[in-house]
């Protein structure tokens, strides 16, 4: 998928993104700061009707959804690991082969723990109100 898209659009794109990448498990979102990879993930967690509070796990690392469409989603933010070690200390490679829906932001901050069937969605910022989405699985 590739597209470009304004934010006030973001659930139309969620819903596309939906179709195409949810036979896989694993989704990690590439993105710089305040590109909206959270707002993306709460847009997609609407769709996915999940009823909890979401937000952004910037401090838990992992956040639990549940969803009557998706079952069990971990949200999870790797912006302050420091590498894969930290990580599974943190639970990150359980949570990630536990077959639930799991979406990363910052999923470089331990890359190597990614399956190989990754569903990657890079968000660049071209202005204030537009992104351009694309998307690339292993």
């Amino acid at each position: 998928m590739d597209a470009i898209f304004e934010m006030e659009h973001i659930h139309q794109v969620a819903k596309l993104l939906w179709k195409e990448g949810k036979q896989n498990r694993v989704w990690a979102f590439h993105a710089p700061m305040g590109a909206g990879k959270t707002t993306f993930i709460h847009a997609l967690c609407e769709l996915l009707e999940v009823k909890d509070s979401i937000s952004s796990p910037t401090f838990a690392i992992i956040n639990e959804y549940q969803s009557p469409l998706a079952g069990t989603i971990f949200h999870m933010d790797w912006y302050r690991l420091k590498g894969e070690e930290e990580a599974i200390q943190a639970g990150i490679e359980d949570t990630l082969l536990s077959k639930n829906l799991c979406l990363v932001e910052w999923p470089e901050n331990a890359a190597a723990l990614l399956p190989e069937d990754v569903f990657n969605v890079y968000i660049e910022i071209l202005n204030a109100t537009t992104r351009r989405l694309h998307t690339s699985a292993k």
